[in-house]
């Protein structure tokens, strides 16, 4: 029987625990308490999600059973508040969640995800009311929220963003515009929404962010995409036309929408690249399983030297990634800044991810370019990995203005120990 991460987790869970004191130098232990969080996540997945992940990737149904056993075991809205009834997990703690539900279904894993990655900004920038009203309503029952951000035309460009807000004599605000490829959307009970509220400021202050609740009259969500991989998430388009939210959904002040969002990945890009690395981790299980039993010139595939190395570099891959994604999560339990870390994280894993995607269906030949077998469908999940929470590209981006900011601050050199 599975037990649940409530009776797992103390609050204010960190790297080490309160009775474990932490090494003088560098210390790469997880604690007893994150090894059960670990197990358990793990059981859960080979119980619950791998037998019918192939199921859910050829029909799209969305995974809502699964979501809700998950949401009682407490692997579900993992960043939430004791006092708003979570268990405050600290990111490295979700991220070993992540990594173990993305092992099975990176799909499934991405609905899961999703709740995070919208409350994320009610965690770094909402008040008590806000906190205790959407939050507080995550714990109570199984639900699930949105990231309003990305729009047909502008995803990684945030500045491009056309869905506006105007303020009301009253205070309250009126919302029109669309968005695109929002995650959790056909099933959400509220967004987190990012909209331009001042068309003349720059990029920083032209934004406000909004929590909008999913039966508000004026919004209007699409038809579930077809996706060419994760199918079992579910992303859609959503209209907002004339949605009036009161100015008590105001997330944070007016004009800080753009830093919020932003802050926000802080927490969540950790969590994506310990999918991605969930993902690599299945890849280089199948392959290897595969390659010790096909047999080719009288010998397992595994023993000629080409195979070998292929899955010596998918370990070498998984490893590292693994390691940025702890380390990036660590920094941000600790209070240090780890947006640089994070990208690093991200754009890392996303590749590794679909690096050791791609290996697993040459290794496992024909066989892999098939439907009967589990590679090609790791594949297509993989790319997402490299697009959704920021591009491959924009963490690049991310990464060498970090390059050289620390250059000119006359820094020797940027994240060293």
């Amino acid at each position: 029987m599975l037990r649940s991460v409530h009776r797992l987790a103390r609050p204010y869970t960190r790297y080490y625990s309160s009775q474990q004191a932490a090494p003088l130098g560098m210390g790469f232990s997880l604690t007893e308490e994150q090894k059960s969080i670990q197990e358990m996540a793990r059981k859960f997945t080979r119980e619950e999600i791998i037998p019918v992940a192939a199921e859910h990737d050829v029909t799209g149904k969305y995974p809502t059973e699964i979501i809700k056993k998950a949401w009682e075991l407490g692997l579900v809205n993992t960043h939430i508040e004791a006092k708003y009834g979570g268990m405050d997990l600290s990111v490295l703690d979700s991220a070993i969640i992540s990594e173990e539900l993305a092992f099975g279904c990176s799909g499934i894993q991405t609905a899961i995800e999703a709740n995070n990655l919208a409350e994320a900004p009610l965690v770094v920038a909402g008040n008590d009311f806000q906190k205790k009203k959407y939050l507080g309503r995550m714990t109570e029952a199984p639900l699930v929220a949105s990231y309003g951000v990305t729009e047909p035309g502008a995803g990684s460009d945030v500045a491009g963003l056309k869905t506006s807000a105007t303020k009301k004599a009253d205070g309250s605000w009126v919302l029109n515009g669309q968005k695109m490829w929002i995650t959790n959307s056909g099933h959400a009970n509220w967004f987190f929404v990012l909209a331009r509220t001042d068309a003349n400021a720059n990029t920083g202050k032209a934004f406000t962010g909004f929590i909008v609740d999913a039966d508000t009259p004026g919004i209007t969500v699409g038809r579930k995409e077809i996706n060419m991989g994760q199918r079992a998430s579910d992303t859609r388009g959503v209209t907002f036309e004339d949605v009036v939210v009161p100015a008590e959904n105001v997330l944070g002040s007016e004009g800080q929408g753009f830093k919020i969002a932003m802050n926000a990945f802080d927490i969540t890009r950790p969590l994506v690249a310990s999918g991605a690395v969930g993902l690599a981790r299945r890849a280089m299980e199948e392959a290897t399983k595969y390659s010790l039993e096909r047999k080719t010139m009288g010998k397992p595939i595994f023993n000629h030297q080409a195979v070998a190395f292929m899955l010596a570099d998918m370990a070498i891959g998984i490893e590292s990634a693994r390691m940025m994604v702890y380390r990036s999560a660590y920094m941000r339990d600790n209070g240090e800044r780890n947006t640089w870390h994070a990208s690093i994280a991200k754009a890392l894993a996303g590749d590794v991810a679909n690096k050791c995607a791609a290996d697993a269906v040459q290794i496992f030949g024909g066989n892999g370019f098939n439907t009967e077998y589990p590679v090609e469908k790791l594949m297509r999940d993989a790319k997402i990995f490299q697009i959704y929470e920021g591009t491959a590209q924009i963490q690049r981006l991310i990464i060498s203005r970090g390059l050289a900011d620390a250059v000119n601050a006359g820094a020797d050199a940027l994240g060293g120990f």
